[in-house]
């Protein structure tokens, strides 16, 4: 449940209140709101694009048909193609993979921090050489 201004701001937003955000508990309701217009509708550091694809590759993650639908819609919106979207899903797919291998197999995480900066050099240099040829 949100305040009146809320729900005000929500309906111009989005042309109605959703019915799941009555779902919220009336303290939460107006910071959630906040939450989703300040992150989703703000300006940020990210394009409405890039946080689209964000929300697409997370909600597949954790696999919630609720908000895998949400963001592909919103990152439609943003002419997200339908490759990109499998694109994003792949990488989602493979991140959760390698981590479930990392935790599962108890990697030391000192040990892995240290190895990727190691990579990360590595590509830096190769890069840097490139660029110098």
């Amino acid at each position: 449940m949100v305040s009146e201004q809320a729900r005000m701001e929500i309906e111009e937003s989005l042309g109605q209140v959703p019915s799941w955000m009555e779902t919220i508990a009336e303290p939460a309701g107006d910071h959630s709101w906040g939450l989703f217009r300040d992150l989703t509708f703000g300006e940020t550091e990210l394009t409405a694009r890039e946080k689209a694809l964000v929300g697409v590759g997370v909600a597949a993650a954790i696999s919630c048909p609720y908000c895998t639908y949400f963001h592909k819609q919103e990152a439609r919106l943003d002419e997200v193609s339908e490759v990109e979207l499998e694109e994003t899903v792949n990488i989602a797919s493979e991140t959760r993979y390698f981590s479930t291998i990392l935790h599962g197999n108890e990697v030391d995480v000192d040990e892995f921090v240290a190895e990727t900066d190691e990579i990360v050099d590595h590509i830096k240099e190769g890069e840097a050489a490139a660029a110098d040829d």
